[in-house]
């Protein structure tokens, strides 16, 4: 499944379905009906080959400033406005909202970290890409037209947003499982050197000669 995840958000994946939806949209101004299928499988299978076949660039390569990620985020929420249906537009604010509550944790994760590189990724290219590439469409196609017995281009982008929000949820499990893990050995640390064990060694030691006991004898 993790490989699976990792081509979904490949660059070759991304380009043969940027180029199906070019076939698709060259479908709704003259393709014959017989062909359109054809069109868009072999629209895909371009993108899918001409594609980088290397991996994304390691985050220390590619960094993202915390404006650029919420400016990226804000643009792709906007685009939704009116242009999408209601569950479409939630789902995009709740990527959006998973990130930003990210953010304040980018810094304390390593620089080639795989979340961390996710976390980015999407905010500036995985989630506008999956935007735009649906936007493209003439309204009446996107929702109406089946690209295949059962799917609607509106359906593969509840499909696509739902693979986004599922990720960025287990990201941030993973995030904030880690920062609990390092409250508890802060806390197994203090307890170490500030415990009990500590405290009632200190309570049982006599005040020092001229030190007030604080029972008010004199």
């Amino acid at each position: 499944m993790r490989r699976l995840g990792r081509y979904l958000l490949s660059w070759r994946n991304l380009l043969g379905l940027a180029l199906g939806v070019v076939a698709l949209v060259l479908h709704a101004f003259g393709i014959p009906p017989a062909l359109w299928p054809v069109a868009v499988i072999g629209g895909y299978l371009v993108g899918a080959v001409i594609g980088p076949r290397r991996r994304p660039p390691r985050l220390q390569e590619v960094e993202y400033r915390p404006q650029v990620i919420r400016r990226a985020l804000d643009g792709a929420y906007e685009r939704t406005h009116g242009r999408t249906p209601p569950d479409v537009q939630a789902t995009v604010a709740r990527i959006r909202q998973r990130i930003l509550e990210l953010l304040p944790h980018l810094d304390q994760l390593p620089a080639g970290s795989r979340d961390r590189f996710v976390i980015q990724r999407t905010a500036v290219a995985y989630l506008p890409t999956t935007l735009d590439a649906y936007l493209a469409l003439p309204p009446f196609y996107a929702t109406g037209h089946r690209v295949d017995e059962e799917r609607t281009p509106l359906d593969v982008l509840r499909e696509q947003l739902a693979l986004l929000d599922a990720k960025m949820g287990e990201v941030a499990q993973a995030v904030y499982e880690r920062d609990t893990e390092r409250l508890l050995a802060n806390g197994r640390f203090l307890e170490e050197h500030f415990g009990a064990g500590e405290l009632r060694l200190q309570a049982n030691t006599p005040p020092a000669p001229g030190v007030d006991d604080g029972d008010g004898s004199g």
